[in-house]
């Protein structure tokens, strides 16, 4: 069980199940939405996860990929909590940020490093992609 909260707590989650994968994502609306470098997302099971408090608010946005992505926030402090593709999908992805337990970023799988920032140095042996993998 891994929990997660946004920066005020007035959203919190729950999430069970393995996660699928970490990922560290250098595409430009992930550095815009993070106000960072990069984004950081946990791949978990969707119906593995549970809203404990609050009610998020909800922004859906077309993908690089050509896909549309539905981002949950709270509309008092503004954190991105989540992300889950539009429609049927059976895994969503928890922002890296908002869980109480950090992940470890040693095995991220880095995507869309063609569009890496100057200066980001990805660790030796790190799987990474120029764009979106399938």
């Amino acid at each position: 069980m891994r929990t997660g909260r946004c920066q005020c707590g007035n959203v919190r989650y729950e999430s069970e199940g393995a996660p699928l994968g970490l990922y560290i994502c250098h595409c430009r609306e992930c550095r815009k939405q993070s106000a960072s470098a990069f984004g950081m997302s946990l791949q978990v099971p969707r119906a593995g996860f549970r809203l404990t408090r609050g009610t998020p608010k909800w922004w859906t946005r077309k993908t690089d990929s050509g896909g549309r992505l539905q981002c949950a926030f709270c509309a008092d402090c503004g954190s991105r909590l989540w992300h889950q593709p539009e429609g049927p999908s059976e895994t969503m992805t928890l922002k890296g940020g908002s869980l109480d337990e950090p992940p470890d970023a040693a095995a991220a799988i880095h995507i869309w490093v063609s569009r890496k920032l100057p200066g980001i140095v990805i660790p030796e042996g790190a799987l990474q992609f120029p764009e979106e993998p399938d």
